[in-house]
């Protein structure tokens, strides 16, 4: 399985273990685990609590079942991190090939262009902006991929590292 939602990029890979650490280890109902993310990790609104709770099922640091959401207690590997991103978020496969066979430094919005194809239609027929928004997840996809290593900035755009 493929997640597509990933939250604002944080200053530090220090904060992935803050929020690890507010997901409770029995399993919560999700407005149950968004308010302890809240609380105990400073995370500043509900929807955005929404999108860590996705990113750390992406990253195998929480899992979701009947009951709600749990930590997984033995997910925190910052060294599996860039593995996992890559596996596990939809289209980091391809916005890092799409960099690896630039040339030049590219900015999102080349980024987002030459990746348009993958976007699902059922995506597109959801929101009359459909590409603002993909072009908002590729700027967040590609701030991650710096952060775990798998890229680089490069004045105002971005390559492969």
């Amino acid at each position: 399985m493929r997640f597509k939602i990933v939250p604002p990029v944080p200053d530090s890979p220090a904060r992935i273990e803050t929020v690890w650490k507010a997901v409770p280890i029995v399993p919560d109902p999700e407005d149950s685990c968004c308010q302890r993310l809240m609380a105990d990790a400073g995370v500043p609104s509900q929807d955005e609590a929404k999108e860590w709770l996705t990113f750390c099922r992406a990253l195998e640091l929480a899992e979701e079942g009947p009951r709600g959401y749990a930590r997984v207690r033995d997910g925190y590997d910052p060294a599996a991190f860039p593995e996992r991103f890559r596996e596990r978020v939809y289209a980091v496969p391809e916005l890092l090939a799409v960099l690896a066979d630039a040339d030049e430094p590219l900015s999102p919005k080349q980024v987002f262009d030459r990746l348009r194809e993958r976007v699902p239609a059922w995506e597109r027929a959801r929101t009359d902006d459909w590409e603002g928004t993909w072009t908002r997840r590729v700027e967040r996809l590609l701030e991650w991929a710096v952060l775990f290593g798998l890229a680089k900035r490069a004045g105002d755009g971005y390559r492969a590292a």
